[in-house]
């Protein structure tokens, strides 16, 4: 019972990260990647992550709730449906978050 909160709460949290990414305010990103974004490019480089981290967090969300009905039902095909999920969504967010940081910093660190 303490995974899915755990899990649930970490998806959120990169949820409402991504939110804030998008909406401009980089402050969750680190000093490197702050740095090394012109003042125009603050805007798109943050949708750009922040789109990203918002995937990983759905991601994980859904695979919770996956996962909670695999325990429930005592099926399995639940849980690697919501795995596979889970990895094509932090797969997806992370290639997009290293794009964005290739492209508006010239590299991912």
């Amino acid at each position: 019972m303490m995974s899915f909160i755990i899990t649930f709460f970490v998806g959120l949290i990169c949820i409402i990260l991504g939110y804030q990414n998008i909406k401009g305010n980089i402050s969750s990103l680190h000093s490197y990647h702050r740095s090394r974004v012109s003042e125009e490019d603050i805007l798109p480089f943050g949708k750009m992550v922040g789109t990203g981290t918002i995937i990983i967090g759905v991601s994980l969300i859904i695979f919770n709730i996956f996962s909670a009905v695999s325990a429930l039902k005592d099926n399995d095909i639940f849980f690697t449906i919501g795995t596979v999920i889970m990895i094509l969504g932090l797969v997806i967010g992370l290639i997009i978050s290293f794009y964005a940081m290739i492209k508006y910093n010239k590299g991912i660190f």
